[in-house]
């Protein structure tokens, strides 16, 4: 959606694997969609005043920092904590934590940029753990699944706040008024899973977690869109984003191979052009690009390292909605009225 009061965002403009150019292409892209956002560009200065010279729309509305170094795509999170002060990853996460920027954008490490944001901007009161946050295409529209890798094991409250997170996110980027909530696991009947699964499970459907929880769902249940908010551990649900990722990879390869195979499909493929153009925008990967880091007392999304200018723009897009939509804020009301109800008892007897 588009923001009428300017805000600014900090983009890692040497994070990916086309960067710099597919940054300054996307911040370009997004800059037609949010002309009131400015750019805090972060990277080799050179570079980068070249290639936003070329554009004039873009010139006025971007400023350039510049950085001398770049967290490598295989920097192990520790190493990257170590010697990367000046890279182009953390100053734009300093950025934010200084107040100069409202969020970051980064197509860089994802360990990386994980492990900096937690050190600079550290977690919401009341968040434990943050975690990566993204869509998933369904036969309803969209859905929000996390967590997506920055958390291996969970315990029943880490999944208990990323139903929360989620639930919150799904209302201010998809616009969804009541979202449903479902917990990934092997059946839908209440004994199946692990006890931290099970545990979790009673927490969302206590009346003390505002939350609308549908209750367990099963993998054939993501893409059926049978939720809106899909609550996992990070192991599953990187193993489930990964999955998703391939097999639309591996259809659209198969729909190629097939109305190549002989000269009646590929007159099929002159009638059936425009439908074959929707269903590739439908899956387009690049449509969901964006994961944001949940939790963080800072806005921080997450661009696919593959993408182009396109992909870079949505993910822009996430973060621009995300402070629109004073994200952050939200979360810390919504913890604050769940822990508001244990304090009441004390007080009154306090008073007493």
């Amino acid at each position: 959606m588009p923001v009428n009061a300017p805000l600014t965002i900090a983009l890692d403009a040497m994070g990916g694997d086309q960067a710099p150019k597919m940054v300054v292409r996307g911040a370009n892209i997004a800059k037609e969609r949010h002309p009131n956002v400015h750019f805090l560009l972060f990277g080799d200065q050179e570079k980068l005043e070249r290639l936003v010279k070329r554009r004039r729309r873009l010139r006025k509305h971007v400023t350039i920092c510049h950085a001398e170094q770049v967290v490598a795509s295989d920097a192990k999170p520790a190493a990257a904590l170590r010697g990367g002060r000046d890279t182009s990853m953390r100053r734009a996460i300093d950025a934010v934590a200084k107040g100069e920027a409202a969020g970051v954008v980064s197509a860089g490490n994802t360990g990386a940029l994980m492990a900096m944001a937690k050190l600079v901007l550290k977690t919401l009161p009341g968040i434990d753990r943050p975690a990566i946050t993204a869509f998933f295409p369904t036969l309803l529209g969209e859905s929000v699944m996390l967590d997506l890798g920055a958390n291996i094991d969970c315990d029943p409250n880490n999944l208990v706040e990323f139903a929360l997170m989620g639930q919150l996110f799904s209302r201010t980027v998809l616009g969804l008024v009541e979202p449903t909530v479902g917990l990934l696991n092997v059946g839908s009947e209440d004994m199946k899973g692990h006890q931290e699964l099970k545990d979790a499970h009673a927490l969302l459907r206590s009346d003390a977690i505002p939350v609308n929880y549908h209750g367990f769902i099963e993998g054939d249940d993501i893409a059926a869109g049978t939720v809106d908010v899909i609550v996992t551990d990070g192991f599953t649900g990187n193993v489930a984003l990964k999955s998703a990722e391939g097999t639309a990879r591996l259809v659209t390869q198969f729909l190629r191979e097939t109305f190549k195979s002989s000269i009646a499909s590929r007159i099929g493929y002159l009638f059936a052009r425009r439908a074959f153009t929707k269903f590739r925008v439908r899956i387009d990967p690049r449509r969901y690009n964006g994961a944001m880091f949940l939790g963080l007392n800072g806005i921080v999304v997450k661009s696919h390292g593959g993408t182009d200018a396109i992909g870079f723009a949505n993910a822009i897009g996430v973060a621009v909605d995300l402070v629109a939509g004073g994200f952050n804020d939200r979360i810390k009301d919504e913890f604050d009225r769940i822990e508001a109800p244990e304090t009441e008892p004390a007080a009154a007897q306090a008073a007493v």
